[in-house]
């Protein structure tokens, strides 16, 4: 029996944050532009769910809980799920800390200003991860 195969535009987008307000409102976002979503509280957490299942995309917060930032969730990508390292929004209320300023130069990753206006955000997200169904 031959399963179908799953359209890349299927499957969820990967969102990182430990602020339950924040990952309520981005999730919301996401969802009503026609994302699928799984949440993870932390890059630890985060990690996790890269290890065994298969995301779209990932959007994570640039400072999480756990020893795993957002700079840490972006290289354990870039070594072990490299196909996913263009398709990662950050997002952060700290976009004058030195840690993130670096991250963005290193990664070239884009990144959303909290607190952000959700057409923005979606239209960041749309240009690294391709539009949902």
């Amino acid at each position: 029996m031959n399963l179908p195969a799953i359209k890349p535009e299927a499957l969820p987008v990967l969102l990182i944050e430990d602020e339950a307000g924040v990952m309520a409102y981005v999730r919301a976002s996401l969802e009503r532009s026609g994302y699928a979503v799984v949440c993870a509280k932390s890059g630890a957490e985060g990690v996790q769910l890269l290890e065994s299942g298969e995301f779209l995309g990932v959007v994570s917060d640039m400072v999480t809980p756990g020893g795993v930032n957002g700079a840490g969730v972006h290289a354990w990508i870039a070594q072990h799920r490299p196909e996913l390292a263009s398709r990662i929004v950050f997002i952060t209320g700290d976009i004058a800390n030195e840690e993130t300023v670096e991250t963005l130069r290193k990664t070239g990753a884009p990144c959303v200003e909290k607190p952000f206006r959700v057409h923005q955000f979606i239209e960041v997200v749309e240009k690294t991860m391709g539009k949902a169904l």
